[in-house]
């Protein structure tokens, strides 16, 4: 039995990524994973590759909250939630603020921020009747660094941070534990979109840091109100230097 036995694990913005190595290690730790994302066809051809352990596909297009309140309903219908991975996120446009388009600026802040509270909002009920409740959100570097042309993907972001904080102090009393963990410069599609000149092989890959997200997941895990650096956990866990940034 795996680390994860027994435990339902809801992953959004799985099909691909961060999200999929999170949900891939979770399967083979023997979670029972849902795999959520806005493109129905890619979530299923993840499902599909994750054949073998019990995972479950779930359309969730973050950006619009009909969708977001009937994937809660479907959720809620399993029985069981252990773990959220709030990971799903739009980057937006990478322009200057004084030409930054409002339209994109809500929508990011929408799929970024909104969302997870509409998600935590309508799962929580879920996460206290677990035994060890687990809720992991993937923030970024962006939000502190605030870096010009980070736009709203740097703005909302820092909102997620407080978000998660807030939400970590007001269930300090249960049985939940609430993170967050900063990827830093990973080798997504993402950061190739951010970074195009970079050489995508002088970065982490996914599955280099999922293990972290396992750590959080466990039962006995007792870190709370935390946000994590995955490159100072990963030169930790390695006993070498952490990756430049």
């Amino acid at each position: 039995m795996g680390l994860l036995h027994g435990r339902t694990a809801l992953v959004t913005g799985a099909n691909r990524g961060i999200g999929f190595a999170i949900a891939e290690a979770y399967v083979r730790e023997g979670a029972r994973c849902i795999l959520s994302g806005r493109n129905p066809a890619a979530v299923r051809d993840a499902v599909a590759q994750l054949a073998g352990g019990e995972v479950i596909p779930l359309d969730l297009d973050l950006e619009r909250p009909a969708s977001i309140a009937t994937a809660i309903d479907a959720v809620a219908a399993l029985g069981r939630l252990d773990i959220l991975v709030a990971n799903g996120a739009l980057l937006g446009a990478r322009v200057p603020m004084l030409q930054y388009p409002l339209d994109v600026w809500r929508q990011v802040f929408q799929a970024n921020v909104h969302a997870n509270l509409q998600l935590i909002q309508g799962l929580d009920p879920l996460l206290r009747a677990s035994d060890a409740g687990r809720v992991i959100v993937v923030t970024s570097g962006a939000a502190r660094r605030l870096r010009p042309g980070g736009g709203s993907y740097a703005a909302s972001k820092a909102a997620l941070d407080a978000l998660a904080t807030l939400y970590a102090r007001e269930v300090a009393s249960t049985r939940i534990r609430v993170n967050s963990v900063a990827p830093e410069p990973t080798r997504t599609e993402m950061r190739a979109r951010v970074a195009p000149s970079e050489d995508p092989l002088t970065l982490k890959t996914p599955q280099d840091i999922a293990p972290l997200f396992v750590e959080l997941a466990l039962p006995d895990c007792a870190r709370h109100g935390e946000r994590i650096d995955a490159n100072e956990w990963l030169a930790q866990r390695r006993g070498g230097v952490t990756p430049a940034r």
